[in-house]
């Protein structure tokens, strides 16, 4: 194994943010993770990992505009880190080497 480790939650909450880039806050994450998965994400578990990726250097975030629509409330956004791109990467690097050791037998029904 690589020299980073993410949990698979992690991942996911770390790839969505970048999918979203720029647009990537709390219900938008929660709603691209639910319509992309298939799963139901609580706001407290999503809460909680983003604060952790944000301490781990992963994420970077900052505060939108007060908006009429929130009762003055701003979103805060979140971003992908160069250190959390690089993590990124090499999880990808690491599931496509798993990948592509599977022998083929195991995929040809026969």
């Amino acid at each position: 194994m690589g020299k980073y480790q993410l949990g698979e939650f992690e991942e996911v909450v770390l790839l969505t943010v970048a999918i979203l880039h720029g647009e990537a806050y709390g219900i938008a994450i929660i709603e691209e993770m639910e319509e992309r998965l298939n799963r139901k994400v609580s706001i407290g578990s999503l809460q909680t990992v983003l604060r952790r990726l944000e301490k781990k250097g992963h994420l970077t975030s900052e505060f939108g505009e007060a908006t009429k629509e929130r009762g003055g409330k701003r979103k805060r956004y979140f971003t992908v880190t160069q250190y959390g791109r690089s993590v990124l990467e090499e999880t990808k690097e690491q599931r496509l080497g798993m990948w592509r050791a599977i022998p083929e037998i195991v995929f040809n029904k026969g």
